[in-house]
């Protein structure tokens, strides 16, 4: 790995580590945080690319592959889900039911159901945490594909995730794909 590359990587990581506070300290609902983040480098992104490609190719789902590709060529990934959410006991409707319901009792993709409240909080930390590389100038975006395979591959304990790969190029390989 030649010096330019290495720096690189230590300041995407620098980067990662400042998005993952962001995450945290962003506001949530009567002050009730069950926000979680791990960053993975390395051979785990190149590992998450792999399984996201054939993700895909199992499930027959679209742009696992596309997305798949962008992450092969991220220095990192950023990942922030929700874990063990208990609901904030408004029964105000917005899951679509009159009562709030037990949450994490139905398992697919992700864990649900997940409170309106709990998935507000996890948006708001997810914009917290792009806003701060953005003003870093790194490039990133937010890829519930990588979100998917991230926790079908235990990269990190949530109920219901995104990953944010993150890339210093010329220019962003993520929205011209």
């Amino acid at each position: 790995m030649n010096e330019l590359h290495t720096e690189l990587s230590l300041s995407i990581r620098t980067v990662a580590e400042l998005m993952a506070i962001s995450a945290r300290t962003a506001p949530k609902a009567a002050g009730k945080d069950f926000v979680v983040t791990e960053i993975i480098q390395g051979d785990n992104v190149q590992a998450l690319a792999e399984k996201m490609y054939e993700f895909g190719e199992r499930a027959g789902k679209k742009n696992f592959d596309r997305d798949g590709a962008n992450v092969c060529n991220s220095a990192a990934v950023v990942l922030i889900g929700i874990k063990d959410a208990k609901t904030t006991g408004l029964n105000c409707g917005a899951c679509g039911f009159d009562k709030c319901l037990k949450p994490n009792t139905h398992e697919g993709e992700f864990r649900g159901p997940q409170c309106a409240y709990r998935l507000l909080d996890m948006g708001i930390a997810l914009g917290s945490a792009v806003k701060t590389a953005s003003l870093l100038n790194v490039d990133n975006r937010i890829m519930y594909r990588a979100g998917v395979v991230a926790r079908e591959m235990g990269l990190i304990e949530a109920d219901f995730v995104m990953g944010i790969p993150l890339s210093a190029t010329g220019k962003s390989i993520y929205f011209d794909r």
